[in-house]
């Protein structure tokens, strides 16, 4: 069921999206070479309990860890382990903030140090992409706009979309009616004002083809190339929209 939040419910989740924020903040003073991701997972466990949340990841399915890193050729909901981090790799990192019941889910990529051309392309082009498909939401239009700026974006600088995921609504759940897919759909789904929504394009620098790993988690791109994910929680507006995680 799609919900439409009343203001209590926007203020708590605009605070959620805060403490999101600054936690991405935290773990990116600490992303260098060396540094192990279940490092980087417990520094993001640890200041999201110090300020007043919970992890919206932790046990959510069975995930066993506070946040997702995605590292190279892992698209999404890589698990903190002992793997270090070394120069060159791209890292995504994946947030998600529950307080006093509500949830905001947030995602940035990082190149650590310095990599190709290619590859710092792949991931100024994701971040542009999830822009560019916020720039459409408001109050009536159709979900499948969003994914039909995304796409066009993507196809034009030779990326990947990735189908078998989406953005999604969030609320008292993380995950919440309706979907919101990269790319163009028939789904007739609209925006309303007072709809929160999470815009997340998942790109490859090679095909959209993903797999699943063993440990049933971690999201791999078939061909070994790179991936990139951007994600912000948006209020839908009258006019537009009001990104909660920035």
């Amino acid at each position: 069921m799609i919900t439409i939040k009343s203001n209590r419910e926007i203020e708590l989740m605009k605070h959620a999206g805060h403490i999101n924020y600054l936690t991405h903040q935290e773990v990116k003073k600490h992303l260098k070479p060396g540094i192990t991701t279940k490092e980087l997972n417990d520094i993001a466990h640890k200041f999201i309990l110090e300020n007043d949340c919970t992890p919206s990841f932790l046990n959510y399915e069975g995930y066993p860890a506070s946040i997702c890193i995605s590292v190279n050729d892992e698209v999404v909901h890589g698990i903190p382990s002992k793997r270090k981090i070394k120069a060159g790799d791209v890292v995504s990192i994946d947030i998600g903030v529950c307080y006093k019941g509500y949830h905001s889910d947030s995602a940035n990529t990082y190149i650590v140090g310095k990599s190709s051309e290619e590859i710092t392309n792949l991931v100024e082009n994701t971040r542009k992409a999830l822009y560019e498909g916020l720039s459409v939401i408001k109050n009536g239009i159709r979900v499948s706009e969003i994914g039909e700026k995304i796409e066009n974006f993507a196809k034009a600088n030779n990326l990947g979309v990735v189908e078998e995921l989406v953005g999604h609504g969030v609320g008292t759940c993380v995950h919440e009616e309706p979907d919101v897919p990269n790319y163009y759909t028939n789904d007739r789904t609209k925006l309303r004002s007072g709809m929160v929504i999470a815009v997340e394009p998942m790109l490859n620098l090679g095909s959209r083809h993903i797999y699943m790993e063993e440990d049933e988690w971690t999201i791999k791109t078939e061909d070994g190339l790179p991936s990139a994910h951007f994600e912000h929680t948006v209020l839908v507006t009258d006019d537009g929209y009001v990104i909660l995680t920035e």
